[in-house]
């Protein structure tokens, strides 16, 4: 995990004090984020969090890449929720979305979102776990800004963020309080083409580091979830933990591979 500053532009100091104060970074106030002024920062700064009208994760590495952000109600986001494939996606088939079966999914490694965002507008209750607080304060204010959207107003309302590590929380579930579907998306390199997509997750990566205890979630997953639980995994990787999953949905480049529950 690379060091992290918090860099501001002059109206938004209390919010950057605050988040500077949470994650113990450095605070500095900048006259603007234009491109000449962060290029003077790039020999002594790795990574930092923008606090201006939104928050965003700015790496400082030459060519200097825009800023990443969890944006929830951007134009492609929101066209492939209304055009996507919906319910023939492979991840709403791998967590048993079928008819008026709507799970209450418990997605462990949130990260920025995106994958619960599509179960709860298919209308999955869903829970987000994130354990990272630069992620939490991404998520926090994607959140925030995606409520301006009124397309989003139901999806919002069946969604949950919850700020805590994850094997811990689902260990605490008990009885009927446990959900039908346990998510993992643990970290692995970007299996998408974009480029804008692979730079978020080198980004993301440099932010929160790598999940290496990934292996150790699946029990508890397991012991946690109803019905199943689903995780998703480059095409060609081995199985987390080394335990073969009981169905796999395989794509181009990535699968879930879907654990059921006797």
């Amino acid at each position: 995990m690379a060091p992290l500053q918090v860099f501001c532009l002059p109206h938004a100091q209390p919010r950057a004090a605050d988040l500077a104060a949470q994650l113990g970074a450095p605070l500095q106030i900048l006259p603007d984020f234009e491109r000449k002024t962060l290029k003077r920062l790039a020999s002594s700064v790795p990574l930092a969090l923008m606090v201006g009208d939104d928050v965003s994760l700015q790496t400082f590495e030459l060519p200097l890449p825009g800023p990443v952000r969890v944006d929830w109600a951007d134009g492609q986001t929101l066209w492939r929720l209304q055009h996507g494939g919906g319910r023939g996606e492979m991840l709403a088939k791998a967590c048993g979305i079928k008819g008026d079966y709507l799970p209450w999914v418990v997605d462990a490694t949130a990260g920025f979102g995106r994958d619960s965002l599509l179960l709860a507008w298919l209308g999955c209750r869903v829970t987000l776990l994130e354990r990272s607080p630069v992620v939490r304060a991404l998520l926090e204010d994607g959140w925030k800004r995606a409520q301006a959207e009124p397309m989003l107003t139901g999806t919002l309302a069946r969604m949950e963020l919850v700020f805590a590590e994850a094997s811990a929380w689902l260990k605490a579930l008990t009885g009927e309080t446990r959900p039908e579907v346990v998510y993992l998306d643990p970290m692995f390199p970007s299996r998408e083409k974009s480029a804008k997509v692979k730079v978020n997750m080198q980004v993301f990566h440099q932010a929160v580091g790598a999940d290496s205890d990934a292996d150790a979630l699946l029990e508890p997953a397991l012991a946690a979830a109803k019905k199943r639980v689903v995780v998703k995994r480059p095409r060609l990787a081995e199985p987390l933990a080394g335990k073969a999953p009981s169905i796999v949905f395989e794509g181009e480049s990535s699968r879930f591979d879907v654990y059921l529950i006797n």
